[in-house]
């Protein structure tokens, strides 16, 4: 669930965060888990990205479409890959009080789509997309009509 989804208008986009952004129901996955399911959970649900969390659910990798198509260029089986071997380590993440602006600025410089978004200690709380940040500055930016 993303609190932009419940938000109605007539608020300054700019001082929104990213805790207000980011969807928080995550599926995620550990470092043995094969790239067959994690491929099967990226293409069903649609998105291009999952995390990868030790067993204190912290952030250690991120494992991308891009992770899964190197490995089958490579000529490796995805049910035989694991998400530790397919990963990428330390992925850039911003924290819930990351201004709007600046998840725009590192989604843009990096050329990101979507970033995870970590507490303190570096547990995972969501990830924010793209198009999360849009659909908010939509909804932050329609006036609001009374009655």
């Amino acid at each position: 669930m993303r609190r932009v989804d419940y938000m109605v208008g007539n608020r300054d986009f700019k001082t929104m965060t990213a805790g207000q952004f980011m969807q928080d129901d995550v599926y995620f996955y550990h470092v043995d888990d094969k790239g067959d399911r994690l491929a099967e959970v990226m293409t069903s649900g649609g998105f291009g990205s999952v995390p990868v969390l030790n067993q204190e659910r912290r952030l250690i990798g991120i494992v991308s479409e891009f992770d899964l198509l190197r490995a089958v260029l490579e000529d490796k089986s995805l049910s035989m890959v694991t998400a530790g071997e397919l990963m990428t380590p330390n992925p850039i993440t911003v924290e819930p009080d990351t201004p709007a602006m600046d998840i725009i600025r590192l989604l843009e410089e990096k050329h990101l789509i979507r970033l995870p978004v970590v507490d303190a200690d570096g547990k995972l709380k969501g990830v924010v997309a793209r198009r999360d940040i849009l659909e908010g500055y939509l909804k932050a930016t329609k006036p609001l009509h009374g009655f």
